[in-house]
């Protein structure tokens, strides 16, 4: 029996040459199809060109979560593609929409980090900045948003001031500035309530020293001239108590002449669309 499958398959070995077309064993046995021919790449994975259109297609209509799957899908698959630059953007932009704003914070980092000379950094910046924003609470909690806010917007100002997104940021920027002289106050009212005047003075100093501008900086020198001559007021005054929320940025919005008298919302990234980030600058 061994002998005759022996023969069996050197009788096939030995009439392959003879067969014109033939494309291998697994064809002239009959297993093979055209089907087959293609390569597994070609059957299973789709392009990162195909999978940045249909993210950008969920993306223009609202759908962040699944366009963030598309975007992510060419990050782990297809990482130094032409459409990585544009995954790495929209999946951050698709984490903000979804007010994953930790998330999306992070992936602006990233970006800044892999494409620092990018045409798209003003924009990166003010949405780094806006991350931290729209996380503002109360002033008498934890106020480190409005902080860290304050510094990424001040960093696309000294960077690109004259960035379309700078007047916003600016406004911004004076806005959150409030906030925390509003947060600073708190705590010295505070202090005035229970009796320690000292403290509260120099909180006082503290606000004027880094927001003189802002919208409690006569009140708060007021209230420090008291202290100081020996005067404090009596406690809990409550019509000198700020403000507890984020006052509206556009109060603070610089109107230029040559302006229009509405606040315009900021122009989007440069080329969005499937060509919206069409390289590195040099």
């Amino acid at each position: 029996m061994n002998r005759f499958f022996v023969s069996l398959l050197w009788a096939m070995l030995l009439s392959l040459p003879l067969l014109s077309g033939c494309s291998g064993l697994i064809d002239y046995i009959g297993f093979g199809d055209d089907e087959d021919k293609r390569t597994a790449a070609e059957k299973q994975e789709e392009s990162a060109k195909s999978l940045a259109r249909k993210g950008m297609q969920e993306y223009r209509v609202g759908r962040y979560y699944v366009a963030a799957e598309y975007f992510d899908n060419i990050l782990s698959r297809y990482p130094f593609s032409p459409e990585a630059t544009l995954a790495e953007l929209k999946a951050a932009d698709c984490k903000f929409f979804m007010k994953k704003y930790a998330e999306a914070l992070e992936q602006y980092r990233s970006f800044e980090d892999h494409h620092p000379t990018n045409e798209a950094m003003p924009y990166v910046l003010f949405q780094r900045g806006m991350c931290n924003y729209l996380r503002i609470d109360r002033v008498d909690r934890d106020t480190s948003y409005a902080s860290e806010s304050v510094k990424q917007f001040k960093q696309l100002l000294r960077q690109f001031p004259d960035s379309p997104y700078a007047p916003e940021a600016e406004a911004r920027v004076k806005a959150a500035q409030d906030f925390l002289a509003h947060s600073e106050f708190f705590v010295a009212e505070y202090y005035l309530r229970q009796g320690k005047y000292q403290e509260s003075r120099g909180r006082l100093k503290y606000l004027l020293t880094l927001y003189p501008d802002s919208s409690l900086a006569p009140q708060a020198r007021e209230l420090l001239a008291q202290i100081e001559a020996g005067k404090p007021p009596e406690k809990g005054l409550a019509s000198r108590l700020p403000k507890v929320a984020l006052p509206d940025w556009m109060l603070f919005w610089k109107k230029k002449a040559d302006s229009p008298t509405e606040v315009l919302p900021p122009p989007e990234p440069p080329n969005v669309g499937m060509d919206i980030i069409p390289g590195d600058a040099p």
